[in-house]
């Protein structure tokens, strides 16, 4: 692997992590180091993120990564919805009715307990996301589904795993599944529509939640601040 895709592949894993956060300044200096490559292809690495438009040029010596504020979300979910409704009706007419039937099935069999039960609803969603790129056999609407979902993993991150709403997602992306299996093109793009709408809600819920937590954290007194008694 070169050393410019390394450091691309580093960084972006731990933007969409969050080990680097919105608003991280990101030093060519120090992330060369860090990273153990030269600032060449460092720099390469910041020309592809801010391509993808996960970081941001504050001046013409400094990069931070890109904030995610709820104008953003919006904006990604119009994008996804278009593109993932389309590619539903594709798949449903282009589709391997037998593997999506398959992937129906292993969503009705999906168990989310725990950490391990999580992972693998998440590691099936990405075979039905890949299932649905091969499905409708266009490189121009699937290379625009792969820039969403690498923002899609930032967003994903400010909601919080509510068992109730993986649950509703499992038994949604099921639907649309067994809809292109049975070749139902409005079925498929009717149910991707309600999932991206309770996806939606769902987030921008819990984002107004986590701002509203924030915002009433009790105010320290001088006295706790200094560790003073009345």
């Amino acid at each position: 692997m070169r050393a410019s895709d390394r450091a691309y592949a580093e960084l972006l894993a731990q933007i969409q992590n969050g080990a680097l956060a919105p608003g991280t300044v990101l030093g060519e200096v120090e992330q060369a180091a860090r990273l153990g490559v030269s600032r060449t292809p460092l720099r390469e690495a910041l020309s592809r993120l801010a391509a993808d438009g996960l970081v941001v040029q504050q001046s013409p010596r400094v990069t931070v990564v890109s904030d995610v504020d709820v104008d953003d979300i919006r904006a990604l979910f119009e994008l996804r919805r278009a593109l993932e409704e389309t590619a539903a009706r594709l798949s449903a007419v282009r589709g391997d009715s037998a593997a999506f039937a398959a992937l129906a099935e292993d969503f009705a069999r999906s168990s989310l307990g725990g950490d391990a039960g999580r992972d693998a609803y998440y590691a099936l969603i990405a075979r039905y996301d890949a299932e649905l790129d091969a499905s409708v056999d266009n490189d121009y609407l699937t290379s625009a589904l792969r820039t969403v979902r690498t923002h899609l993993v930032r967003v994903r991150r400010l909601a919080r795993d509510i068992p109730e709403r993986l649950v509703a997602s499992v038994a949604e992306h099921r639907l649309i599944a067994t809809a292109i299996a049975e070749r139902d093109a409005d079925l498929a793009a009717h149910a991707t529509h309600v999932h991206l709408h309770n996806a939606l809600a769902t987030i921008l819920a819990s984002v107004d939640a986590s701002t509203s937590a924030q915002t009433q954290l009790p105010l320290q007194t001088p006295e706790l601040v200094s560790g003073s008694r009345p």
